[in-house]
């Protein structure tokens, strides 16, 4: 809080939050910038950008600006950005506005393009308070 009582806003920095591949969360991961996941996640993921690493396995939605799979996500992913590399194992819905696939990317559910934002405004201002 400043001197006069207002609350300053957490100063964004670009080193993302990493998720180590000897971790393992159980419940739903919130952060207002990145996230880099290479262990094992059993829950919904909810940030700007998130990357899912080669190791990596996340069981629960995925809700994100940017979203690049690099490992296995089971559930439903909703970006305005997504990219499945060629190591990405997914099964469950893609909604997105933009989505690249490399050849390789296993994929097991239904895409569709969305217009409205992925991260709706009411939930991008819970993430910064």
């Amino acid at each position: 809080m400043s001197s006069d009582g207002a609350k300053i806003p957490p100063k964004k920095s670009g080193v993302p939050s990493i998720i180590s591949p000897d971790l393992r969360v159980n419940g739903d991961l919130v952060c207002s910038g990145d996230i880099q996941v290479d262990g094992w996640i059993e829950g919904d993921i909810q940030s700007r950008n998130v990357v899912i690493g080669e190791s990596a396995t996340v069981h629960g939605g995925i809700q994100a600006e940017n979203v690049r799979i690099c490992g296995t996500v089971n559930g439903q992913i909703r970006a305005d950005n997504v990219t499945l590399e060629k190591s990405a194992r997914v099964t469950g819905d893609i909604l997105h506005k933009s989505l690249s696939i490399e050849q390789g990317a296993f994929l097991e559910g239904m895409c569709k393009r969305i217009e409205s934002p992925a991260v709706p405004q009411i939930e991008q201002r819970a993430l910064l308070a």
